[in-house]
């Protein structure tokens, strides 16, 4: 299983049976939708942060601290409130919001190796806390290196589980994901998006930003293993578009990338 989070749910070596695999199929010529070059972006927050700083986005303020030592005298350089995240990275794992930093050194043992929330590869990531204007975030969808639609993330209730996958949904609760019409292919960080994706040779992603009163779009998060919700692709359905799965069957048959069925899984 080829995502950032795959370590938490099957063996922990997991990831590198999917590099391996990864490597034998582009060795033997076979057409690979974000091969290996790209999976190593997904499977690192700190080659997508550099990918977008050096291009000139704007950016979370991050620091990556190897190992557990330098966790405290990292994060005093950060005005609370600051997060922390796992370099590998998925449905939240490692983010946690401190408000202070004797906050920070009581958990700061959580985070070292051996801990229990100790990240994979030994890499922490601390991080400038963005408050959005409104508490939302929005995730732009790409399919085939094409702009497909945004998705409006609530984030009122504070979780940094943001994952769109049915799995992920919490029973009775509120629709946390809803379709941003107002962000379309024109709009300007979309563009530039969809140009820095097509340098990396990404073709299926979401890209999650944040914007924030006082005006800054703030790129944090670049999913090459993206997923979608099943109520936004009701809509898209009903409203006689094609949802995302349907663009992504097209996209695929046309790359003469067999499509598996229900059926055939």
């Amino acid at each position: 299983r080829l995502s950032a989070s795959s370590h938490t749910r099957t063996d922990p070596h997991v990831k590198e049976y999917g590099r391996a695999v990864l490597a034998w199929l582009e060795a033997a010529g076979r057409t690979v939708v974000n091969g290996a070059g790209v999976y190593e972006l997904e499977v690192s927050k700190v080659r997508q942060h550099r990918e977008l700083e050096t291009r000139g986005f704007d950016v979370p303020r991050t620091v990556a601290v190897f190992g557990g030592n330098g966790l405290v005298d990292a994060a005093a350089g950060f005005t609370p409130p600051f997060i922390t995240k796992h370099n590998q990275g998925g449905k939240g794992l490692g983010v946690r919001r401190f408000d202070s930093h004797a906050e920070f050194a009581d958990a700061v043992g959580e985070f070292a190796p051996g801990g229990e929330n100790a990240p994979i590869d030994g890499v922490m990531l601390i991080q400038e806390y963005v408050q959005p204007a409104e508490p939302f975030v929005t995730r732009a969808e790409f399919i085939g290196g094409e702009f497909h639609y945004a998705v409006r993330v609530d984030v009122s209730g504070g979780s940094f589980e943001l994952c769109p996958a049915d799995a992920c949904e919490v029973p009775d609760a509120a629709p946390q994901f809803q379709l941003r019409e107002g962000i379309t292919a024109e709009t300007p960080l979309v563009v530039r998006l969809g140009a820095l994706l097509s340098e990396l040779d990404v073709q299926l992603a979401g890209v999650e930003f944040i914007e924030t009163a006082d005006g800054r779009q703030v790129v944090y998060d670049i999913n090459t293993n993206t997923n979608y919700n099943a109520d936004v692709e009701a809509g898209e359905s009903a409203a006689g578009r094609l949802p995302a799965a349907r663009r992504i069957a097209q996209f695929l048959t046309s790359r003469r990338v067999p499509v598996l069925t229900q059926a055939d899984a």
